[in-house]
């Protein structure tokens, strides 16, 4: 499956034919199939793999547009050095640029032990890169210090996996989804964080009518418009929920208890627990109904097949391992599990979350779902790694780890593929660890990350479709993906910097008179010369192999060949196996001392920040549909911004009236950490009370909108994951002095580039692409107390292309209005308004219509739009893959579409990905929730 095919796809004139190469998406942990298309030299396009078992041909709008994401001035190409003070950098060759990493870990090594430095990798490193790290740190190195963003989405399903069912070892697969008649999603806006498995759920109802499915979550997201029954619950109350289910299947006699007679232990305490959790008393406790309580735990403990779908609502939480065991707990009481349609189903956030837990790469495991804590593990790992021994003590989890670089404990630290200046809670807190520490390695494929800035050392790496790797998905299904590009410059794969490094790093330990362990390596340059003798990513996936031999998850009878003639397999897969096996624990017996699996039994604890009269409201992060992670792929893409420009802030009409909030306003959104200020978006299916911010928009994009620095470092005790879905807030509405907005064409990345810079040091700035069937560009918006001067506005229009003989321009000095216009060959190229901006979205609109603006001349300096070309404002886009706007799905549905089928057929709107789907069902449903 992971070589190249020949296909019928013609290249241009001139150019070699192209040709497809099977891979996988480097997004969420679906785990989809995508057939790169290319000439051997860049990648051409992208389609849904039809024979990979995760997606069978479908892609997320997401998917869909890798192709536009590898290419770009952006990329790392060559390692560089940075002047912390200037900020300044200047290229090395790769013998430099290890030597002065191995030199910086070497002089800290020595002077401060293997316990100074440490590691913070990646979800979306492949196997082999995840499996080298580890052995270089815990193998060679000596420190478990290795960490990876994981822990800020799967590390509660860890631990929950863990302590329940003795291995973290996920026992279901998406065909569940097919053959469950009650599937109970919480925790989890799978529309928008995971839309090919959403799209499978809608498939099992429209082929199940008797299916039923409940939504629990705090906000009504796109994933509540295919559930029976949804249950708003309050934030963090999730265990008090489970809890109280279980009470009514206790009481109505909805358990098996055959099942927990035979095959789990401390159902006798757990049962005592709940007793405590009446309906009446959880009902209050997480705000929902008695009758809705009642309800879920019919449909729950009445299914023949009950599967449940977990994410981050769950996990990130400083209780998410409660809440992961309090979840398993019901599937153990009733019996659900190990069986066609049933189980305990963590959907992984990233796309090898799940080969990280196979190899290790977290502070307390090794390979094989093995445990730093224990003596055995510890010693199977060091033999087979052919070194004295492993480090007793589990790492620092990433919270404490970066909270030791403040103190000064962690002196050196090498971040892979990872943008923690972003993605970590209290934001702040990082920013000062890394400016403390004495050495910052930063290894990405793209150059301009918010971490970036805080860089000693940049090394490049080789991303998706440039090199050879294995993954494993949420249903534990490993796929090998071919290469089907060279890597840009001097880009290598991760591993191959690791054992590079590692080569250095025993020089340099030798040079620095580090005394080598007594073994038989003699030095620590040949220690290293044998423990990374790997010459492909095949010789390490078939050294990680082996470390799977008689475990859970063992893989010994797969190979790179067998993955390619029999496609993806799921695990296990022992040697002399004919296939993986679909779903776990089919026989009852755990990977647990008695074979049992065990019920906990966790109190209901309340959030680690409440709300007060400072901070009345409860504020939840997460993910938009069409974006991901910081953005460092799809903030490259001008189709995924149509749906979502910039973070707003999702608030109740209720909530904002009380405020003296309007929708589109501009608000600072405060906690005990940091402030932000975003654009409010008044929704009537907000939950009154929460609030919502998405996490993906960093400095590049909206440098006062950073969500994480209002977070927490509230930390999960057992899993140490933070508690990112409550935070207290307060918010204020604002009303700025001065504004402004900047829209241009794109004759290149450069204008993208300094328009980001002019948005550095606004009070207020978001930056998009903007795009249609015509054109490309950037909108800026801006605002502050005053305008800013003259000299500063001519930089800026120099620097964006906007001015020359094309520039029209109009001043009101009284005003404080100044704008500009930029015509070429009687097309609209470029406009800034400065003081003035009520006219934007036509402009935009007139801009990428591409169309001759000769009969609209004389409103370009317009305060206001004419009321006859109001229709040239945007409406919102709904539909990605075919930028479909709400107007005209509202349209279709005036005219008769009473289904997103027949939407589809008239529009095309949810034709393609999919992921529009849940929207047009709610505009479908607008109508009669009017008319009620």
């Amino acid at each position: 499956m992971g070589g190249d095919m020949s296909t019928g796809i013609q290249a241009g004139a001139g150019t070699a034919a192209a040709r497809e190469t099977r891979s996988v998406c480097p997004y969420c942990g679906t785990g989809c199939g995508v057939l790169i298309q290319h000439d051997g030299q860049r990648i051409l396009g992208v389609r849904g793999d039809p024979d990979h078992p995760a997606n069978f041909g479908r892609l997320c709008a997401k998917g869909r547009t890798l192709h536009q994401t590898v290419h770009g001035a952006d990329r790392a190409t060559r390692p560089l050095w940075r002047d912390r003070d200037s900020g300044g950098s200047s290229p090395l060759p790769w013998s430099e640029a290890l030597q002065r990493a191995a030199e910086g870990f070497a002089g800290i090594i020595r002077a401060h032990g293997p316990q100074a430095v440490a590691f913070y990798v990646s979800g979306q490193l492949p196997t082999e890169d995840y499996y080298v790290a580890n052995k270089l740190a815990k193998g060679f190195i000596g420190t478990n210090h290795i960490d990876t963003n994981s822990r800020l989405c799967m590390a509660s399903a860890v631990s929950g996996y863990k302590s329940s069912l003795g291995m973290d070892s996920v026992p279901c697969a998406y065909e569940d989804i097919d053959l469950a008649d009650c599937i109970f999603l919480i925790g989890s806006n799978t529309a928008y964080a995971h839309p090919i498995v959403f799209r499978r759920i809608e498939d099992a109802k429209a082929s199940n009518p008797d299916l039923r499915i409940i939504v629990a979550d705090p906000r009504r997201t796109p994933t509540a418009s295919i559930a029976d029954l949804y249950l708003p619950l309050k934030p963090g109350t999730d265990v008090a929920l489970l809890h109280g289910i279980l009470h009514i299947l206790i009481w109505e006699g909805w358990i098996d208890r055959a099942f927990i007679d035979a095959h789990t232990e401390g159902w006798e305490a757990l049962k005592a627990l709940v007793q405590d959790y009446s309906p009446q008393t959880v009902a209050e406790a997480c705000a929902i109904t008695v009758a809705d309580l009642r309800r879920a735990a019919e449909l729950f403990g009445t299914a023949r097949a009950a599967l449940s779908l977990w994410c981050q609502g769950l996990n990130q939480s400083a209780h998410g391992t409660d809440k992961n065991t309090a979840l398993i707990n019901l599937h153990l009481a009733t019996g659900q599990i190990g069986k066609p349609g049933a189980g305990p189903f963590s959907l992984t956030g990233q796309p090898n979350a799940m080969g990280g837990r196979e190899v290790g790469g977290m502070p307390a495991l090794l390979p094989g779902h093995r445990d730093v804590l224990n003596p055995a593990h510890r010693e199977e790992i060091a033999s087979f790694w052919g070194v004295e021994g492993i480090s007793p003590e589990p790492g620092l989890t990433a919270v404490p780890l970066f909270q030791a670089m403040e103190r000064g404990e962690i002196k050196a630290v090498w971040i892979v593929c990872t943008n923690p200046v972003l993605s970590m809670p209290d934001q702040a807190q990082v920013i000062r660890a890394l400016a403390r520490a004495e050495l910052v390695i930063l290894q990405d494929a793209y150059l301009e990350t918010e971490t970036g800035a805080y860089a000693d050392l940049l090394l490049p790496a080789a991303s998706w479709g440039e090199r050879e790797a294995v993954v494993t998905n949420s249903e534990r299904r490993i796929s090998h993906l071919g290469q089907a590009i060279p890597a840009p410059g001097a880009a290598l794969p991760d591993w191959e910097i690791f054992r590079d490094f590692a080569h250095a790093l025993g020089a340099a330990l030798d040079e620095s008179g580090r005394p080598a362990p007594a073994s038989m390596d003699g030095s620590w340059t040949a220690r290293a010369q044998r423990l990374f003798a790997f010459s492909t990513a095949e010789s390490v996936f078939n050294e990680y192999r082996e470390t799977t031999r008689g475990r859970d998850l063992d893989i010994t009878g797969l190979s790179f060949a067998r993955l390619d003639r029999d496609g993806p397999q799921q695990w296990p897969f022992p040697e002399g196996a004919q296939k993986g096996r679909a779903r776990l624990y089919g026989d009852g017996v755990f990977p647990t001392p008695s074979g049992r699996a065990r019920f906990r039994a966790p109190a209901y604890a309340p959030v680690a920040e409440d709300i007060d009269a400072r901070y009345p409201l409860r504020l939840i992060t997460g993910r938009l549909r069409d974006q991901w992670h910081s953005m460092s792929r799809t903030g490259k893409v001008t189709a995924l911004f149509q749906h979502s420009e910039e973070p707003l802030l999702e608030i109740h009409p209720r909530d904002a009236q009380r405020l003296g909030l309007k929708d589109g306003q501009l608000c600072r959104v405060s906690s005990r950490r940091g402030k932000v200020v975003v654009r409010a978006q008044v929704l009537a299916t907000a939950t009154p009370g929460v609030l919502f911010l998405p996490m993906h928009f960093g400095a590049r994009f909206a440098p006062a909108g950073e969500c994480n620095r209002l977070t927490l470092p509230a930390i999960d005790p057992v899993s140490g994951e933070p508690e990112f879905k409550h935070t207290a807030v307060r918010v204020e509405p604002l009303a700025f002095a001065w504004t402004g907005a900047i829209l241009a064409l794109l004759d290149g990345e450069a204008q993208f580039l300094a328009a980001r810079a002019v948005a550095q040091g606004f009070p207020y700035a978001s930056l998009a692409r903007i795009g249609g069937a015509m054109q490309n560009g950037f909108l800026l918006r801006l605002a502050a107390e005053e305008a800013p001067p003259a000299w500063a506005v001519q930089e800026w229009d120099r620097a964006l292309g906007i001015g020359g003989a094309d520039a029209l321009d109009y001043q009101d000095l009284r005003r404080g209005v100044s704008k500009r216009i930029c015509v070429r060959e009687g097309r609209l190229v470029a406009a800034r308004l400065f003081g003035e901006t009520e006219t934007l979205d036509w402009l935009r609109a007139l801009l990428l219509a591409g169309t001759d603006i000769q009969p609209y001349r004389h409103a370009l300096f317009a305060p206001t739009v004419p009321q006859q070309l109001s229709a040239w404002v945007p409406p919102h886009t709904v539909c990605t893959c075919l930028g479909v706007s709400e107007t005209v799905i509202c349209a279709a549905i005036a005219q008769g579409a009473k289904s997103v089928e027949a939407v589809a057929q008239v529009c095309g709107a949810g034709s393609e990905c999919g992921s529009c789907r849940p929207e047009i069902s709610a505009l479908l449903r607008a109508p009669v929730q009017e008319a009620s």
